[in-house]
């Protein structure tokens, strides 16, 4: 007699889509693969991870006749055979480990790559987006280049902190200490220039603090240990922007590769619109102009969005906006869609998923930035909303309008034009009038209007 709640769950009586379907359960030693049980004596075999034995995994997978493999994605051990499966024309499915776990059935009593391989060969389980193999490639040097960054940024503070501790508050007068002025102080302090006012000799003319200022910041207790924590970290950090420099150098020979030899019949690019938006990450060679051979519409016209943000999220999504059905159906899996949950027509609660999309993060970034500009209907929208409903829901609600805006753009090849604050405020007016004249036609009522008489000013 079984207890309540542990009955098994028979899933023969569902219908096979996938008759020539097998199921991967991937660990770091071990590879587990399932087939149907009526292609070789022994449906369930054990391989390991070395390279001959996913070749092995690969050949003994042909010779059962398997046209399509379900596989967890299980840190970054899926990779490897991933793409040798798919190298060998394998459909190859990467599946959320939480929709395996979500369906019904005693999963902790089979082996796992037997119950993917019947929920795969059922039609249970959806793979995840992948963009295109050339868009692979790209997304991994920018992943990389990011991780660069990342560990440079670290040594910037290390920086920051040996500064401090010798009392020269160059934080103080300086925005950046990489920038112009502050690289060259640091380098003349490192090698061995402690006079302040020499040091503040090297100010760049378009500093906007004075001499007089940095070398009030710049007298200090220049100790031994501290200037060799400064020394170490400021070699560090020249280290990891050679890095970046190498990797810049490969992300453009690979945009070069990328770009259709049909791109000459393209307008000219205008970059006067975005003269002032160069950030100190960003890369050294014209990315917005490899970014409109590649695609063939300047996404980086967008209002909030830049060459950098525009290089990640194409890198993310591909260049494919069929993959997609609708722009719903793009944002939603950005994350930046509601998610719903209705019982019985009603909705009982709507939020936002949290997810890791950098695609999503991006636009994110984006509709903070775009939210600073007054020139733009997008910087507009954010501000009437963070008026209304905070800042946290307006960047979501802004961000989804960016990326609807980069969807039709990237889908339908058509150049952005920004409405301006304006016009948006002129049409969210008449959207409103039009709401009030369907409440009062509800109500029984007719809006009339009235002109506006201006107050006359009191004499005295």
């Amino acid at each position: 007699m079984q207890r309540k709640g542990t009955q098994a769950h028979d899933t023969s009586s569902l219908p096979i889509i996938h008759t020539n379907a097998a199921g991967l359960d991937i660990g770091s030693t071990e590879i587990w693969v399932a087939v149907p049980a009526d292609r070789t004596p022994e449906p369930v075999c054990i391989f390991g991870t070395f390279t001959p034995d996913l070749y092995a995994l690969a050949d003994w997978l042909t010779a059962c006749h398997i046209d399509t493999v379900a596989m967890e994605a299980t840190g970054v051990y899926w990779i490897p055979i991933f793409e040798i499966l798919e190298a060998r024309g394998f459909d190859v499915q990467v599946i959320n480990a939480r929709h395996v776990k979500s369906v019904p059935g005693r999963k902790s009593d089979i082996k796992d790559c037997q119950w993917i391989q019947r929920l795969h060969s059922c039609g249970l389980l959806s793979g995840s987006f992948r963009p295109a193999a050339e868009m692979r490639v790209l997304r991994a040097y920018l992943r990389h280049r990011a991780t660069l960054l990342e560990h440079r940024a670290a040594h910037i503070q290390h920086m920051q902190k040996a500064l401090q501790q010798m009392n020269l508050v160059l934080t103080n007068v300086l925005k950046d200490i990489t920038g112009v002025t502050g690289l060259a102080i640091i380098r003349a302090i490192v090698s061995g220039e402690h006079d302040p006012h020499r040091l503040a000799a090297l100010r760049n003319g378009n500093c906007a603090s004075s001499e007089a200022d940095i070398a009030k910041a710049l007298t200090g207790n220049y100790r031994k240990e501290h200037l060799f924590a400064l020394k170490q970290a400021l070699a560090l950090y020249d280290f990891y922007t050679t890095q970046v420099s190498a990797c810049d150098s490969e992300v453009e020979q690979l945009f070069v590769e990328l770009t259709p030899p049909t791109t000459d019949d393209l307008p000219p690019l205008d970059q006067h619109d975005k003269r002032n938006t160069r950030s100190k990450n960003a890369p050294a060679y014209d990315a917005r102009t490899l970014l409109y051979r590649l695609a063939g519409v300047d996404l980086v016209a967008i209002s909030g969005l830049n060459a950098s943000t525009v290089q990640t999220i194409v890198s993310e999504v591909g260049l494919d906006m069929d993959k997609w059905r609708s722009e719903k159906h793009f944002c939603s899996w950005l994350g930046l869609a509601p998610h719903n949950d209705i019982s019985g027509g009603k909705v009982l609660r709507s939020r936002t998923l949290k997810n890791r999309n950098r695609a999503g993060q991006a636009f994110r970034m984006a509709a903070q930035s775009v939210g600073r500009s007054p020139n733009s209907a997008f910087g507009a929208f954010f501000r009437r909303l963070r008026a209304r409903l905070g800042p946290q829901k307006a960047i979501v609600a802004t961000a989804h309008k960016i990326a609807r805006t980069f969807y039709h753009m990237l889908k339908d090849r058509t150049p952005f034009h920004d409405l301006g604050p304006q016009e948006y405020e002129k049409r969210a007016q008449q959207r409103e009038l039009a709401y009030l004249q369907k409440r009062a036609a509800k109500l029984g009522f007719a809006l009339t209007p009235t002109p506006i008489v201006p107050a006359l000013a009191a004499s005295f």
